[in-house]
């Protein structure tokens, strides 16, 4: 898939999603692009560096969601 294609496909999944919930695990992004995980990675890796995406980790869990979405945004949002 190529990359633009698979961005858009993320994107609009998860907005869709958004009101139920923020983050996401890799395994729900590479359903979303029914794409194999070595492949699946390098786009979402690619668009966490674009910041589209952002990475968050619990320490044991590894997760990721829209850039600015979610209650750890807010947060970090106020003063």
């Amino acid at each position: 898939m190529e990359y633009e294609e698979a961005k858009a496909k993320i994107v609009d999944e998860l907005t869709k999603k958004q009101k139920s919930k923020s983050k996401f695990y890799f395994s729900d992004l590479a359903k979303i692009i029914e794409s194999k995980p070595r492949d699946a990675k390098k786009l979402v890796n690619k668009m966490v560096e674009e910041e589209v995406l952002e990475y968050w980790s619990s320490g044991s869990t590894s997760m990721y969601g829209l850039k600015g979405t979610g209650k750890q945004a807010a947060a970090e949002h106020e003063d």
